[in-house]
């Protein structure tokens, strides 16, 4: 179907218009109609999205599905999906009816709520989509609306800091990327991201401001960039607006931001700074390599002293994300299809861990890791579903987890064995801040009186828990399903990065 990505897209948008139009007045009864037409849409939305991967041609590494329509003025509403981004459309679409399930006992404004998520879910595929640079800017700064706001409104006692402070620092961030898309345009004189990889942007070193810039007009475009991928993802140390936001958001708005949101700022480097800069992106490499691996030991240590439970996940969540960009810019296939693994495999368990600590904070009303304790005697299904998780944030073989930070780290040894091996430290100190908070939160006896009432998992946060599971069970144990997906665009990746390095490096040896 020539418009199969366009109808996933805007399903969710079509859904929270209606909602806004005919959905009236905030009683009970229409608190449950918006959440079941949020649940329908995103179901919908999910199940469509199936027929683009089992329609997915894995042997093709150029783009499919692809929709090319005339726009505004001269710019063209393009659309498609190769392999590396129809994983993330596809992570999108499973997590979206999961955190709707997340937030079904929230009597606070739902109709907004469900607007913001639905209209949030629209973006994200949008932005993982968009084949034309300006519907890109578009659909990625888009996305800091619906997640301000659900910080900002449904948030916790801190929301307003919280969500300013994560506006700001995505919105200056995108600033210097719309700089660089602007001079994308005048050298290459299209918007097309298709046209754009084939561009070569000039490489000669270049005099700015008295320094000499190696890589020239593609450093500087990188560079560009990354201030923009740098703070979505988060990378050290342009990470601090992760843990207020994660903390003050509710539970399902923390979920959309760590499972999904974050990723945009890797599928970025992919696309952008590998694809489009690959001698940028070689100048910058041993940095970007460097500062991967000080992300995943420092906060990991960090992670050790947090009280809050939220703000340990959100810690280790940066830290996993140090290994997307240890395998990114390793710029070797292992590396690159461990980053997207990884990202994959972190968006179903970190979605699951918040998941976890929402079950706790809701029954007691406090984050705080000291208020827990003995809790697997009053919910014993709540502690298999958080030991499960626990176990593959660490990486435990048979789990997702093991498989992405296996291949990431793989690559990366390849790359620079000094760094992989500082980063592997970081999946010990994983397992001691995990296990660390299972057994306050979980082991020991029950001596609080606040926790001898508790009750166990519902049968509603049963069904959230299990899609949840099996995904990561599968992927840990076919991770074909993957692999074999993203392999021919990955493969054509690095191929094309080594290629224009070896050009770049015969420019420059015939230069001198």
């Amino acid at each position: 179907m020539d418009s199969l990505l366009s109808i996933i897209t805007f399903i969710p948008a079509i859904a929270a218009l209606i909602m806004a139009v005919f959905l009236r007045g905030d009683d009970a009864a229409a608190q449950t109609n918006a959440k079941w037409l949020a649940m329908l849409a995103t179901v919908a939305t999910f199940l469509i999205s199936l027929f683009v991967y089992f329609g997915f041609d894995n042997s093709n590494a150029g783009f499919q599905f692809v929709e090319d329509h005339a726009w505004i003025g001269g710019l063209r509403y393009k659309m498609g999906v190769d392999g590396i981004s129809v994983m993330f459309v596809l992570l999108t679409t499973i997590l979206m009816p999961i955190v709707i399930g997340a937030c079904w006992k929230v009597e606070h404004r739902v109709k907004e709520l469900m607007i913001a998520f639905l209209v949030l879910e629209t973006l994200m595929i949008g932005v993982f989509s968009a084949l034309d640079l300006v519907l890109f800017y578009v659909f990625f700064e888009g996305t800091l609306i619906p997640a301000s706001l659900m910080i900002g409104i449904w948030g916790g006692k801190e929301r307003l800091y919280a969500a300013f402070k994560f506006f700001l620092y995505t919105f200056l961030g995108s600033v210097l990327m719309l700089v660089a898309m602007i001079a994308m345009y005048f050298d290459a004189g299209t918007t097309d991201i298709v046209a754009l990889l084939q561009h070569d942007f000039a490489s000669s070193p270049i005099t700015v401001a008295g320094l000499s810039v190696a890589g020239g007009l593609q450093t500087l475009l990188f560079l560009g960039f990354l201030a923009s991928f740098a703070v979505k993802l988060p990378m050290w140390p342009l990470h601090t607006w992760q843990p207020d936001a994660y903390v003050q958001a509710p539970t399902a708005a923390t979920v959309v931001l760590s499972a999904i949101l974050v990723k945009m700022g890797g599928y970025g480097f992919l696309r952008f700074s590998l694809g489009m800069f690959p001698v940028g992106s070689d100048v910058m490499s041993d940095l970007m390599l460097w500062l991967s691996a000080i992300a995943i030991v420092y906060t990991s240590l960090i992670a050790f002293v947090q009280h809050d439970i939220k703000r340990l996940i959100a810690y280790s969540s940066i830290a996993h994300m140090g290994f997307v960009t240890l395998g990114i810019f390793s710029a070797n296939q292992q590396g690159i299809d461990g980053a997207i693994f990884q990202m994959v495999s972190h968006g179903f368990i970190s979605a699951a861990l918040f998941l976890c600590a929402g079950v706790v904070i809701d029954r007691l009303r406090t984050a705080d890791i000291d208020a827990f304790g003995g809790l697997q005697s009053r919910m014993p299904s709540y502690a298999l579903v958080f030991l499960f998780f626990t176990m593959a944030n660490v990486g435990l073989p048979g789990t997702s987890g093991f498989v992405g930070e296996f291949l990431t780290l793989m690559g990366a040894f390849q790359a620079n064995t000094w760094v992989a091996l500082f980063a592997t430290s970081g999946v010990i100190f994983a397992g001691g801040y995990g296990l660390r908070l299972f057994r306050r939160v979980m082991l020991g006896d029950l001596l609080k009186e606040a926790l001898k009432s508790v009750t166990d998992l519902s049968s509603r946060e049963k069904a959230i828990f299990a899609p949840l599971v099996i995904m990561v069970l599968v992927l840990g144990l076919y991770p074909a399903l993957i692999t074999d997906v993203i392999g021919a665009s990955t493969a054509q990746l690095t191929q094309t990065y080594q290629a224009a390095l070896s050009a770049d490096a015969g420019v420059q040896a015939v230069s001198n």
